[in-house]
């Protein structure tokens, strides 16, 4: 008897939960409201991505230009924080409608980055850095740079790390927060710098104006000079030579090429034309016995 009773008070109080009207459209509000905080999230993410995209959009002409691979990184980035951002406030609003305290969840959250923000301030600095790496255009992959005293070309650029390469197959791998000092080759053009010994017994007039020549050669040859190469005159006078200097400006990070090029141009044509590069010879002396065994032997 007491269990007919116990399951007749079971059915009734759910049979009156289940047909409470005022539960029921209260219930029906929240739903609503759930699901058009999701929409309207939705909507928000697509109308905000639409305008950052349109902010990133490669225009031709602008006075700021920027390598089009950096410009959809930093693309992608904003996206995705504008996206996460407004999915955490709508979840937030979500569980407030539930009728979830958010104060606890709040603290807790707060104390969480807290301890992950004291944890990982380095990560968080190598990302920082990193963004504005790229934003601010500082270096971009195949750049020839030296990083930190470390010389070589860029093979990666990431929001962490950086990757460089030197020429003789090291790779180093820098943080992006420690990059404190940086030089790039490859921004605008270099200078090519030679110096060439002549003997004094040459004419400098003569030497000016094969070189002249070499010069005007070199320009329609090496098509990494992109101006007239000069000749600054004489450089130096050393024990046994007159040092002359020549420039050529050429593209970013070739005047090495440029000026091995151009040394053996005029290493050529001196050699066709007889002027004399100075270099040490050694003369060997004949012993007196020896001098005197072949004297003779005559």
């Amino acid at each position: 008897m007491e269990q007919k009773n116990f399951f007749s008070s079971l059915y009734d109080k759910v049979y009156q939960y289940v047909t409470d009207t005022e539960m029921w459209i209260d219930f029906g509000l929240i739903v609503l409201k759930i699901v058009a905080i999701l929409i309207l999230s939705r909507i928000l993410v697509s109308i905000v991505q639409a305008a950052v995209n349109q902010v990133f959009r490669h225009r031709k002409g602008a006075k700021l230009q920027l390598e089009q691979r950096r410009v959809d990184t930093m693309r992608v980035l904003v996206n995705n924080v504008v996206q996460y951002t407004i999915y955490f406030l709508a979840l937030l609003m979500v569980l407030q409608q539930m009728g979830i305290d958010l104060r606890p969840v709040l603290v807790s959250a707060g104390v969480l980055g807290l301890a992950v923000g004291f944890g990982a301030q380095s990560l968080v600095r190598d990302v920082i850095t990193g963004f504005f790496i790229i934003f601010e255009d500082q270096f971009a992959v195949g750049d020839f740079v030296t990083i930190n005293n470390m010389t070589g070309t860029v093979q990666e650029i990431g929001l962490r790390i950086t990757r460089i390469r030197s020429w003789t197959g090291e790779v180093f791998i820098f943080p992006n927060g420690t990059i404190n000092q940086v030089t790039n080759f490859s921004l605008a053009n270099t200078l090519a710098v030679i110096d060439i010994s002549v003997a004094y017994e040459e004419d400098l007039k003569q030497v000016e104006g094969i070189l002249q020549d070499v010069l005007k050669k070199a320009k329609e040859e090496l098509t990494d000079i992109v101006a007239e190469p000069q000749i600054l005159g004489v450089q130096a006078l050393g024990p046994s030579e007159v040092v002359m200097r020549i420039t050529a400006e050429c593209k970013p990070n070739t005047h090495h090429g440029v000026s091995r090029n151009m040394r053996a141009m005029i290493r050529t044509e001196f050699t066709r034309l007889g002027i004399q590069i100075p270099y040490q010879k050694i003369v060997a002396m004949p012993v007196k016995g020896q001098e005197y065994a072949g004297g003779r032997g005559q």
